[in-house]
């Protein structure tokens, strides 16, 4: 019997709300998934994907995560796993880094061997490149095989990747397909074969409700799959819907039936009650031991021409989703990242700039502005591929990495117009 730990999409360096603390929680959870695997002494750790939240994650991530991986080596654990979107480089892989120091095993099409099972791996792929695929694996004589992925699969919510077409057409048959991305835990059989999905392991959207934990899969004599749960920093989700006449006093009430010590409180304002502004809330609700509080107004977004919901917490994230909005190609992205979103100091922008559309120059896909929607007319959120995170409505809308602040995936470079943009545009 082989018996393995599933995680995914982890996310360390993810400063949620722009909280050092939600910075560190994401770690938090991370080693205290790889002491439960040295406590459990399972086989390996097999990581599908985003064990960062950024492509460049900060030297004090690196140090973090390198110290958890350390800690596996130590016990004589493998931590196998593959890319994720979120940490996707053009270049060399941080999980390369990784490999190349011993702490990890970036899998693929040749079977890693542990016990009676085989795994392989399939790194994280932009829908519109994934009529490219092959799905050839190298042949292995194990009892069991299993496949290591991350994307939206079938038959989950917000799937763009559809699995019976991956089983089929591989050239190995999989007891188990075991994902990243979707930041709910699930599972479902197709033709036969395992599919799971082992859910986030913070909450990286005030969406995620549900407990965070990970997958322990045994193989032999059949696959059998358990989840396990984390404990995580809590979250105290307040639903108060106003009646005519009531207003900030009746949010208040609500609060106070609510442990908010060092927890994130999500308000949540429905009804027909009078106006509350969300500073007083949040104040009241850090005043009573909250350590961040976010409050939405549905009574407001329903008003709104465009349903958008900004804390004062989160501007950042406002314009993160705006730009998700308007369709950039991948080069616009990149140079909105340099300039708004990376630590570029401002005397080097114009020469980074420069330097990454110049780099760019030979992929015409990357000049292409991408359409809002398919040619079948579908209107789901997008899943930013390029982006360093997501923001808590679109994660709302549905699943997913999240990542992150909250709802479903989709790749950027998915569908391209007519209209291209030139260097100029940028320079």
């Amino acid at each position: 019997m082989t018996r393995v730990i599933h995680t995914g999409d982890t996310h360390v360096g993810y400063q949620q709300y722009h909280s050092p603390e939600r910075r560190r929680d994401f770690l938090d959870a991370f080693e205290q998934l790889v002491e439960d695997a040295v406590d459990a002494d399972v086989d390996a750790v097999v990581h599908a994907g985003d064990l960062f939240h950024d492509r460049r994650p900060d030297l004090q991530d690196l140090l973090g995560t390198l110290s958890v991986l350390r800690t596996l080596a130590d016990a004589d654990i493998p931590f196998l796993a593959v890319v994720g979107n979120h940490e996707s480089t053009r270049g060399g892989q941080w999980l390369d880094l990784f490999e190349n120091l011993g702490l990890a095993v970036r899998l693929g099409a040749e079977p890693y061997v542990l016990g009676n099972t085989v795994f392989y791996g399939l790194d994280h792929v932009p829908e519109s490149r994934r009529d490219e695929l092959e799905y050839q694996f190298t042949s292995h004589d194990a009892d069991f095989a299993a496949l290591v992925s991350h994307g939206l699969f079938t038959p989950f919510a917000h799937a763009n990747w559809d699995t019976e077409t991956v089983l089929t057409e591989s050239n190995v048959d999989f007891d188990a397909v075991l994902l990243g991305d979707n930041h709910e835990a699930d599972e479902a059989q197709v033709d036969g074969t395992w599919v799971t999905y082992c859910g986030s392991t913070e909450r990286a959207s005030a969406s995620e409700e549900p407990g965070r934990g990970y997958n322990v899969v045994e193989f032999g004599p059949d696959v059998d799959i358990r989840r396990r749960s984390l404990e995580t920093r809590p979250f105290a989700f307040v639903n108060v819907d106003l009646a005519e006449g009531e207003g900030i006093e009746r949010v208040r009430e609500q609060l106070r039936q609510h442990d908010l010590t060092d927890a994130v409180a999500i308000v949540e304002i429905t009804g027909e009650g009078d106006p509350v502004t969300p500073a007083s809330v949040e104040e009241f609700a850090t005043d009573r031991g909250a350590l961040i509080a976010r409050v939405k107004d549905r009574r407001e977004l329903e008003a709104s021409e465009t349903d958008v919901s900004v804390s004062f917490a989160d501007p950042d994230d406002a314009v993160r989703e705006r730009i998700s909005e308007l369709s950039l190609s991948q080069a616009a992205l990149d140079v909105d990242e340099t300039i708004r979103a990376s630590k570029t100091p401002d005397s080097k922008v114009r020469e980074e700039v420069k330097a990454r559309v110049e780099a760019l120059v030979e992929d015409e896909d990357a000049f292409t502005r991408v359409s809002e929607a398919d040619d079948t007319g579908d209107t789901s959120p997008d899943h930013d591929d390029t982006a360093e995170s997501v923001t808590d409505d679109e994660l709302e809308a549905g699943n997913v990495d999240d990542g992150l602040e909250d709802g479903s995936n989709e790749d950027t470079d998915e569908t391209a117009t007519d209209g291209q943009i030139s260097m100029e545009d940028y320079l």
